[in-house]
C-alpha cells in the first residue's frame, strides 16, 4: 500500500486512495483528463467511505478530490479564457487554486476552505464517528458542480476496487 501524504504534512497512514490501480498517477498530475478522473474517483470513495461510516478516511479523500478538481479546471484548455492565472500558479495549492478561481469570477467565496481544512487535519489526525458530514458534504458537491466536476456519469467511470479501503 502506498502511503497518502499531503503539502500541509498529515498523513492517513498507508490507507489507499480510491485511484490506485485504475488509473494512472502521473496522468493526474500532468494531464487535465486524470486530473478530472482522479477527482471523480475520489468524490466516489469518499462518499462511499462516509456511507460506510469511515468518516475520517472519507474526509481526506474528499479533500484530494478538491486538490485535483482545482488542478483539472486549471489545467483544461476549455477553462483558459475563463480564468486569470499567473504562470507561476502551484497546481497543488488548493488556496491559491481557488483564489485564483473567485479572483476570475468562476467560483464565489461561498466554500470556506479554511473551515474544510481545518475539518481534514483533524480528521488526519484522529476518528470522527459521531461528525455529521451532511452539511460539509453539501457544500463540497456544490462547488464540485460549480466547476463541472459533478453530475458524471457513473459507468463512465472504473469499477471500485474494494482494496481501496
Amino acid at each position: 500500500m502506498q502511503t497518502c501524504s499531503y503539502k500541509n504534512g498529515f498523513s492517513q497512514g498507508s490507507m489507499e486512495m480510491p485511484h490506485f490501480g485504475l488509473m494512472s498517477t502521473a496522468d493526474s498530475f500532468n494531464r487535465p483528463e486524470g486530473a478530472l478522473l482522479r477527482a471523480r474517483l475520489h468524490i466516489r470513495g469518499g462518499k462511499r467511505r462516509l456511507a460506510q461510516g469511515k468518516v475520517s478516511a472519507g474526509i481526506v479523500t474528499l479533500y484530494d478530490a478538491l486538490i485535483f478538481a482545482l488542478r483539472w479546471y486549471h489545467m483544461a484548455p476549455e477553462h483558459q479564457e475563463k480564468r486569470t492565472v499567473t504562470a507561476s500558479l502551484d497546481l497543488m495549492d488548493e488556496k491559491a487554486m481557488l483564489r485564483t478561481l473567485e479572483a476570475s469570477g468562476v467560483l464565489d467565496s461561498s466554500f470556506d476552505l479554511g473551515a474544510f481544512e481545518a475539518l481534514v487535519d483533524k480528521a488526519a489526525r484522529e476518528e470522527l464517528p459521531g461528525y455529521d458530514y451532511g452539511p460539509m458534504l453539501g457544500q463540497f458537491e456544490l462547488l464540485m458542480k460549480r466547476l463541472g466536476v459533478m453530475p458524471y456519469d457513473e459507468d463512465g467511470l472504473p469499477p471500485e476496487d474494494p482494496a481501496t479501503f
